[in-house]
């Protein structure tokens, strides 16, 4: 399991340096954090169940932050 959170950490990595490159900072920075957070938990040699909550917790967090986004935030129709 510690390898599956070190290959996210390297695909959200590989996002972040997209995000930078499209001239996206903000989403640069969101994917940095989770590169970080990512590759931290993946060199803590946990348990398989602890592993699993962190993920579950992770998939929480990111399901509520996002439907608050899309429902609150996020305008429908507006682009640049």
């Amino acid at each position: 399991m510690d390898r599956v959170f070190r290959m996210l950490a390297f695909w959200t990595g590989i996002f972040a340096v997209m995000f930078f490159v499209g001239d996206m900072p903000n989403m640069a920075f969101l994917f940095l954090v989770q590169t970080v957070f990512f590759l931290g938990v993946g060199f803590l040699n946990l348990s398989e169940r602890m592993y699993m909550y962190l993920f579950g917790a992770y998939c929480t967090v990111f399901f509520i932050g996002f439907t608050f986004y899309s429902n609150f935030i996020l305008v429908p129709g507006f682009g640049h």
